[in-house]
């Protein structure tokens, strides 16, 4: 089973990843005029905000909804005045690479402290996600590649090294391998298909209009689907794991029949789905809480509002997220119970039979 799924799979991935490796994509300049310093704020009141850079104390323009207090570290934005030659400076961020840093490294010592060499591995996974994303899943979509196919190629080359790194190589991380691939396949389609029926254009924020205006090249609609798959993978290889390994403990505690291992391990999945569902809903609804405030003040009727492309967005990723988890669970319990489980008519021995088989 190892063999079947991780040979082709790795292969056809590696080809597509040389096939489709990015070349390098020129950066978008036209807002990076000026210089950027780092500084620390010495003085806020109503005549003004004062910061030290470095032995000197400029004056800069005070950020509109942003506080401010003396010593906070800031990142100010310098321009030199053409008609003066004097140098303008105005607040652009604050510094937090110190917290940031802390923080990250406390997620790491739980991480290890809690899970040892499995977290150890599940950070290398982490790692290896990250760097796909970074090192070509992102520069190949501002290459001009076509977002759905790189989102699928990209997927898989995380499923197959955050899989394998984390849960070791094995028919159970095989099982949850297919059974992801699977999912993601049905995703996959499902979002193309209600993305074209829904008429929607990938375009639903200030962000994708600035990149259609700044990079004619890339398909925002393909972006959008992208973006559904490779959300789905997060969630989908957490369920299709757990699946694999329930279906192996259940054979493992007591040998079974294929129908058997699959109608007890469906129980199992049943109930994960319905906190898994309830995870993903409410992970949409907390990164679009913005969004929803302003549906809720809007003077819109609702019916407009959700039929609205930005709101029509949000509802696609959430239920097509949805349906791609919930199919997950039955195509990886079949699958692992098609491994671990036996054929009836060839029942080891001295296996007694259980309740569902018609034993007394």
């Amino acid at each position: 089973m190892v063999t079947l799924v991780l040979v082709p799979l790795a292969a056809v991935t590696i080809v597509g990843m040389i096939l489709l490796w990015p070349a390098a994509a020129p950066r978008d300049t036209a807002g990076d005029a000026g210089t950027r310093v780092r500084a620390t704020v010495v003085s806020i009141d109503g005549r003004g905000a004062f910061a030290q850079v470095g032995e000197t104390a400029v004056a800069f323009a005070p950020p509109q909804g942003v506080t401010l207090r003396t010593g906070d570290k800031i990142v100010l934005d310098s321009v030199k005045d053409p008609a003066t030659g004097v140098a303008v400076y105005t607040y652009r961020d604050h510094q937090r690479s110190t917290p940031m840093i802390w923080l990250l490294a406390l997620a790491v010592a739980v991480v290890l402290v809690f899970g040892r060499w499995h977290g150890l591995a599940s950070l290398a996974g982490l790692a290896l996600s990250f760097a796909v994303l970074v090192w070509f899943v992102i520069p190949a979509i501002l290459d001009g590649s076509p977002p759905l196919l790189i989102a699928v190629v990209g997927s898989a080359a995380i499923m197959l090294g955050a899989l394998y790194l984390t849960h070791g190589v094995n028919v159970h991380t095989s099982v949850a391998v297919a059974g992801t691939l699977a999912s993601l396949v049905v995703t996959g389609l499902l979002g193309a298909a209600f993305t074209a029926s829904m008429h929607l254009s990938g375009i639903s924020s200030d962000d994708t209009l600035y990149l259609s205006t700044t990079r004619a090249t890339i398909d925002l609609r393909g972006l959008l689907l992208a973006g559904i798959v490779i959300g789905a993978l997060g969630v989908l290889d957490d369920v299709t794991v757990t699946q694999a390994v329930t279906v192996a403990e259940l054979a493992a505690a007591r040998p079974r029949s294929r129908r058997e291992l699959y109608r007890s391990a469906i129980r199992i999945g049943r109930a994960h789905v319905g906190s898994a569902v309830n995870t993903i809903v409410l992970a949409y609804a907390g990164t679009s809480l913005p969004l929803l405030l302003l549906v809720a003040v809007s003077p819109q009727p609702l019916t407009e509002l959700l039929t609205s492309e930005f709101l029509a967005q949000e509802i696609l990723r959430a239920a097509v997220g949805t349906i791609g988890l919930v199919a997950s669970v039955p195509i990886t319990t079949a699958l692992a119970a098609l491994v671990a489980g036996y054929d009836p008519a060839e029942r080891p021995v001295n296996v007694p039979r259980g309740p569902s088989s018609g034993g007394h």
